[in-house]
């Protein structure tokens, strides 16, 4: 029995980063070996075993064959006489196919230790084509190294195409998309997991809401991209700088969809986009099941974005309405994922990346005033009063109106003096 450290870790310890998971190829032994060691079996479809102190993964050396479509569609072989590089082999990118001896020897049949030091992303071998989650996993290491400057190999490209042109990519299941897209999300920079997918036709297949922004002009004057698909990925980019939060980074990410539907005879204005954008978010969250907390967010950024960027046009009571839409007095935190998105999206645009943005912060002092209202006292004077139900409510939002009214007017007059007027079009 010979055990190898694998994939991931010896990668991460050659790039000197900090080591996460460590997984461990086992060479030579059974099933029934490795359960005389007390290791414990949690493999479902191929041998894999948890260390009985460490708790960490030990998989038996393995084969894959193709033999059906889509990722599962593989058949599994594992023996006491499969070798290591045979292990190695079916793995994604040379980069994740190195293993490390116990006595800390480098072993790497496929030079990835090489394309690490050059900055590519490469295929193992031509069974990469038979498991299109490797075209996701491909441009989210493309996420993850962007600061070193990797890129994709050509000829791992080229493979790309092919499996997007034989229709391999429209057998991935939802839940698989859904997983490779939020671990993007949380890269350092998101942007180019959907680069990489739009050069190899996969964001056409799979994310076409996303692919049919490019080539859709905007106003210049609002925004000097003029490519909404240009301006998608700088507002990307934009939430990326702001925060870690994966779920303001999907709503920066999907806020202008509906730009995408504008009839070309209205180009370059996108009149209602914001309807049609909540639209299609729901679709989009709806078909690869996205959990509920990104599509809220999602929705009321696509829906009200444009609301934030023209608060200094906005009425008190226009401005307490969109208060209430956001539910912001019951979800103060979402509510602040919302500014955040709204400044990435004003921020995402060429030139402006380093502009203030006081739209938010009139919101945000309009709400404070608004929430500041005692609702329990209002409504003890009211049951004194004899009054119930409308009638209550109606008082409390007369308060919270004459509480924005005050903010409204001194957030108007600063943003009006800092000129900040250029974001009407969303």
């Amino acid at each position: 029995m010979e055990i190898y450290l694998v994939g991931g870790a010896v990668r991460d310890k050659l790039l000197k980063l900090p080591v996460k998971d460590r997984d461990y190829v086992v060479v030579g032994a059974t099933p029934e070996d490795m359960e005389a060691k007390g290791f414990k079996p949690v493999g479902a479809d191929f041998p894999v075993f948890l260390h009985p102190e460490t708790k960490e993964e030990y998989a038996l050396a393995r084969t894959e064959r193709k033999s059906g479509k889509g990722y599962k569609g593989f058949t599994v072989y594992s023996s006491p006489d499969v070798t290591l590089e045979q292990d190695l082999q079916r793995r994604d990118l040379t980069i994740n196919a190195m293993a490390e001896a116990e006595d800390g020897t480098l072993i790497d049949p496929f030079h990835g230790q090489k394309d690490l030091q050059e900055g590519y992303l490469r295929h193992v071998s031509p069974a990469f084509v038979e498991d299109p989650v490797r075209v996701l996993r491909v441009a989210r290491f493309a996420a993850r190294f962007d600061k070193w400057g990797f890129r994709v190999a050509h000829s791992t490209h080229k493979l790309m195409k092919q499996m997007v042109e034989n229709g391999e990519v429209d057998y991935l299941v939802p839940e698989r998309v859904w997983a490779e897209l939020e671990g993007a999300l949380g890269e350092p920079a998101p942007s180019r997991f959907f680069k990489v997918l739009r050069a190899c036709g996969a964001l056409a297949r799979l994310f076409p809401e996303i692919d049919a922004l490019y080539g859709v002009p905007q106003p210049e004057a609002h925004h000097p991209e003029v490519d909404t698909g240009v301006h998608c990925m700088m507002v990307l980019d934009q939430a990326t700088a702001l925060t870690q939060d994966k779920q303001v980074r999907f709503a920066a990410l999907v806020h202008d969809l509906g730009k995408g539907t504008t009839p070309e005879a209205e180009w370059p204005k996108h009149i209602d986009h914001e309807e049609r954008g909540a639209e299609l978010v729901k679709a989009l969250c709806q078909r690869f099941r996205i959990p509920n907390d990104y599509r809220d967010l999602a929705v009321i950024a696509a829906r009200y974005h444009t609301h934030c960027h023209r608060f200094d046009e906005l009425t008190p009571q226009t401005v307490l309405k969109t208060l209430e839409a956001l539910d912001a007095f019951r979800k103060p935190e979402r509510f602040q994922q919302f500014l955040l998105t709204c400044e990435a999206d004003s921020r995402g645009r060429k030139g402006k990346e380093s502009e203030s943005y006081a739209q938010a912060e009139g919101f945000r002092q309009a709400y404070k005033a608004a929430a500041a209202v005692d609702t329990t006292e209002i409504a003890k004077v009211a049951g004194i009063n004899g009054e119930q139900g409308a009638l209550v409510g109606e008082r409390i939002r007369q308060a919270r109106l004459n509480a924005v009214k005050q903010v409204v007017k001194a957030s108007n007059s600063a943003i009006t003096e800092g000129g900040q007027d250029d974001t009407n079009n969303g």
